[in-house]
């Protein structure tokens, strides 16, 4: 089972705690090596839409190019969800 690294940022304006994670992990491993059927923005199109379906919004930063936000008090949940996400996806 896949599982993701987030990272720990700043809070957001109202100061709820925010995580982010690079788009490469909402790929499986054959998109992240297909360089011929997909731009980098595309890949980056089918990984943000995965990434809504469980609270995931595009990380609007210089710090971290190609993120993508969680805002969450419960990052463990979030863990559960993106790895039932990507068991699905890969099965």
């Amino acid at each position: 089972m896949k599982t993701t690294d987030f990272t720990r940022i700043n809070n957001d304006i109202n100061g709820n705690p925010r995580y982010v994670c690079d788009f490469i992990e909402f790929l499986t491993e054959a998109e992240q090596n297909d360089f011929k059927t997909y731009t980098l923005s595309e890949k980056y199109a089918i990984a943000l839409s995965r990434a809504k379906t469980i609270g995931g919004k595009k990380f609007h930063n210089k710090q971290y190019g190609g993120g993508i936000v969680f805002q969450s008090y419960n990052i463990e949940d979030d863990v559960r969800k993106f790895n039932e996400l990507m068991k699905n996806i890969t099965t």
